[in-house]
């Protein structure tokens, strides 16, 4: 996961109805996120060739209040997984902005060091993220940056001026902070020229995650409110 600073202006165009611009310590965040599914179902349906894949994505955070609770979520502005079938139900059944390219993906793990690296082809050239930690992983502390980061449950998509809703489940991670991290791509070719300034920046920061069994939990009618 790498972290940076972003004018709130850039992200609001894409903060759906009903929400609103999440915030740690007075700065708006958006970050850059590699990850692989593993044993995937969807449904209950674990379809084969299909269950274990990277994917890589772009995201801002946002909440939303519902009674006396206020839901903390994540929108997603670019998805990249490297199955196009999976893209394309992700598009036409949750509508979310999923694309399909070539990926791969490297972990390194020592006693003293840990390596992950993401990477996707496009226009014929590799691109990549990537960030080393060292030691254990430690435990996430509340009120922290790491906290803020991680622990959004809830994800919100814009559907044609409505917004859906879903619930993530999963327990708290422990997390690698990063001590060294690079993000080689065309930006303005891979997010549009509004992304330029703030992911040519160094990361505000940037840290590796254990990962853990994740639900996703679709409500009534895909969550669906005004």
């Amino acid at each position: 996961m790498l972290n940076y600073a972003v004018d709130p202006a850039v992200l609001q165009p894409f903060v759906p109805s009903g929400t609103e611009l999440d915030a740690f310590g007075g700065t708006t965040y958006v970050s850059v996120v590699g990850f692989q599914f593993l044993a995937t179902r969807v449904f209950g349906i674990g379809f084969p060739f299909h269950r274990n894949f990277e994917e890589v994505n772009l995201r801002f955070y946002v909440r939303r209040k519902a009674g006396v609770e206020w839901r903390r979520g994540v929108v997603f502005i670019r998805e990249i997984v490297p199955r196009p079938l999976i893209a394309a139900i992700a598009r036409a059944v949750y509508g979310e902005p999923y694309s399909a390219l070539p990926m791969r993906h490297k972990v390194d793990v020592t006693d003293a060091k840990i390596r992950v690296e993401y990477a996707w082809r496009r226009g014929g050239q590799w691109e990549s993220l990537s960030v080393s930690g060292q030691g254990e992983p430690r435990e996430i502390q509340p009120g922290s940056e790491e906290e803020f980061i991680t622990e959004h449950y809830w994800g919100y998509t814009d559907r044609r001026g409505a917004c859906s809703e879903y619930q993530v489940e999963h327990p708290r991670w422990r997390v690698w902070r990063g001590i060294e991290s690079h993000l080689d791509a065309d930006i303005a070719g891979l997010y549009g020229e509004r992304f330029v300034e703030s992911l040519s920046q160094q990361p505000i920061s940037a840290f590796i995650a254990e990962g853990s069994p994740v639900t996703v939990r679709y409500h009534a009618a895909l969550g669906l409110f005004n």
